[in-house]
């Protein structure tokens, strides 16, 4: 006698080996641990930072007593700023989000390691070449152009590849390499430019040195949201193509054309004196284009690379719409991008209801973090998430 098995629980074992697969791809919900002193590239993380923070103090030492002031309106505005730019970058990080531990290493990389260490270094000595071998206009007009691209990106883009070694069982992704750059070209910029407001102080020996202070302030504020977060977020995704994870089969062409891409960017936005001669009006059009084409990038390498973190998502909370703790249209709105999320906030018929909604999301997106942290099991954790969900359906 032949039988007819039951659809649905064939269908819900195949959403969960879904669930699962996605969670072991991605490796969402690991834990992470630094401290490994057997493992090389955790020395030459703390080689790094240690000796960057030591070239850094050496430099700022007379600084810090004669222009205490100017110092510390610095920190504190750039303080703000990297408050505002933390904020942003980790809201982009909506999906399998990395663990606090590695964005703040990939920031203390990119701001003493890469900047100090490697950046400071690197610069002088080929910017003095270029001097020598071609004149002091040139370097003048292209020097920076030429060379900071190279150690700087390199630099920053080295936190992501330690990350890959000290973290591999969470840094899998082309999408983890661009939010871990992200956070290293912040780390870089907010350290380099207070060390540049601190620098401007002692100009006219020092006499006003707030108005010379926060003149710097001003120019590094203006520029800095499309600067060094933005490069090194692409070359980032770069360095993970480059190298390849067992979620992400190597794409060495893409790789170095992302790394190569950021370079150029840089390159021509420290060389516009060169490329224009000097000229006021046309510096402030090619510095036009070149945010426009910087932010092109940027956006085509986050969508880009993206895709798979959307796909785990929905592979993640797909079980949980199959029984009934998100609805289909929450489904779409979590694994999807800024307009479906904020389509499905707006399908709400008043305000309470558009907030409730936008709690909704947030608890399932703890939902999807707690599954991935128990590997797909039950856990007192993840019945907690679901009761939230429940408790915030029944909000008016």
């Amino acid at each position: 006698m032949t039988t007819t098995s039951d659809p649905v629980p064939v269908a819900a074992h195949t959403a969960a080996a879904a669930r699962n697969a996605a969670i072991e791809r991605t490796g969402w919900g690991n834990p992470v641990v630094l401290w490994q002193p057997r493992n090389a590239t955790f020395w030459v993380y703390l080689f790094g930072v240690g000796y960057g923070l030591w070239v850094l103090a050496g430099q700022i030492n007379q600084g810090i007593r004669l222009y205490a002031p100017a110092l510390a309106a610095s920190t504190v505005i750039f303080g703000l700023y990297a408050v505002l730019f933390w904020w942003f970058t980790a809201r982009i990080d909506r999906y399998s989000r990395q663990p606090l531990v590695l964005v703040v290493a990939a920031f203390v990389w990119g701001g003493f390691a890469a900047a100090w260490a490697i950046a400071l270094s690197g610069n002088t000595a080929l910017i003095s070449l270029w001097g020598k071998w071609f004149g002091q206009s040139f370097q003048m007009a292209f020097g920076a152009g030429l060379t900071a691209p190279f150690f700087e990106e390199l630099g920053k883009g080295a936190a992501v590849l330690l990350l890959l070694f000290l973290a591999p069982q969470v840094v899998r992704t082309a999408y983890d390499g661009f939010i871990l750059g992200a956070f290293a070209g912040l780390g870089f910029e907010i350290i380099e430019d207070i060390s540049y407001a601190l620098n401007s102080a002692a100009e006219q020996f020092g006499s006003d040195q707030m108005h010379a202070s926060l003149s710097t302030v001003g120019l590094r504020l203006l520029s800095g949201f499309s600067s060094h977060i933005l490069y090194s977020a692409v070359v980032g995704a770069g360095i993970v193509y480059l190298v390849g994870t067992v979620a992400q089969r190597r794409r060495p062409g893409l790789g170095i054309t992302l790394v190569l891409t950021s370079m150029v960017l840089h390159g021509a936005w420290d060389a516009n004196i060169g490329l224009s001669g000097g000229n006021g009006p046309v510096i402030g059009g090619l510095m036009f284009v070149e945010i426009l084409v910087s932010f092109a990038v940027v956006i085509w390498v986050f969508n880009h690379t993206v895709r798979p973190e959307r796909e785990a998502m929905r592979a993640v909370m797909t079980p949980e719409a199959d029984n009934g703790v998100i609805t289909i249209e929450e489904l779409d709105a979590l694994a999807g991008d800024r307009k479906q999320r904020r389509a499905y906030r707006k399908a709400a018929h008043s305000r309470a209801e558009r907030r409730t909604r936008r709690h909704r999301l947030e608890a399932a997106h703890d939902l999807a973090g707690q599954l991935a942290a128990s590997a797909g099991a039950e856990t007192d954790r993840v019945r907690f998430a679901r009761t939230e969900l429940a408790r915030l359906r029944q909000v008016p």
